[in-house]
This record gives structure tokens, sequence and C-alpha cells, in this order.
């Protein structure tokens, strides 16, 4: 019981901080534009629907979090988002051309926060695959 608590404990601060980034990309979009070398009502545009998707991708978390067990597909799907975020941000990193720091800085950030994700989430699998069946 003790594990499946901490489970949701680790999935509920990923949770918890990726809707805070979604909300903040909705609400004060114009904060960050510059962050992604955006600006004007089109850079604006950009992170609220960043904010969205991000909202969007966080059913399977919400749902996860609500019992990690039994919702153990949700819980997986969860880790596999996060893992391509982190993954596909690295190459993204990887591939962009030099003179554009405010980019680096702003996918760098991005990794550090999917990477510390990742590693909860797979923590939380790991503490829900080693328990009894919990009914």
């Amino acid at each position: 019981m003790k594990r499946l608590w901490l489970a949701r404990l680790l999935i509920g601060v990923v949770f918890f901080f990726n809707i805070q980034c979604a909300v903040v990309f909705i609400v004060q979009p114009e904060t960050y534009t510059a962050g992604f070398e955006l600006s004007g009502a089109a850079g604006i545009g950009m992170l609220r629907g960043m904010g969205l998707l991000f909202l969007m991708w966080n059913v399977p978390y919400a749902v996860a979090l609500s019992h990690p067990r039994r919702q153990r597909v949700s819980l997986l799907e969860a880790v596999a988002m996060q893992a391509l975020g982190f993954f596909g941000e690295t190459l993204l990193l990887l591939g962009l051309p030099g003179g554009h720091p405010a980019l680096v800085e702003t996918v760098g950030r991005f990794i550090l926060f999917d990477g510390v994700g990742l590693a909860l989430l797979v923590t939380a699998l790991w503490l829900v695959a080693n328990t009894r069946r919990v009914v």
C-alpha cells in the first residue's frame, strides 16, 4: 500500500509540473516567447497552442494518478510520452544550428524537465510492478 501511494506521489509531482507549465503557457505566453525565438501574435498563439497540447498530453497521467496499479496502461503511456519528449528534445538540441543561445537554453530546460519526469515515472512504474495486486 505504501508503494502505491509513493507511486501516486511521484506521478502527481510530474503531473503537477506538466499542468503548471501548460497553464503558464496559456495564461502568460508572452513571458516565454523569446526563449523560443518567437514574437508578436504568432508567438503568443504558438505558446498558447503548446499549452493546450500539454494539457491534452497529460490525460494519461491523470488516469494513472487515480490508481497506478489498476491503470497500468495509462502509466505505461505516460512513461512512453515522457521518454519521447526527453529523447526527442535531445535530438532537437543536437540538430540546432549555432547562434541560437536562447533556443538552446529553452530546449535544455525541457530536456532536464522531461528527464527528471521520466525518472520519476519509471520509478513509479517499478513501484507498482513490484506490489501485490490491490483491489
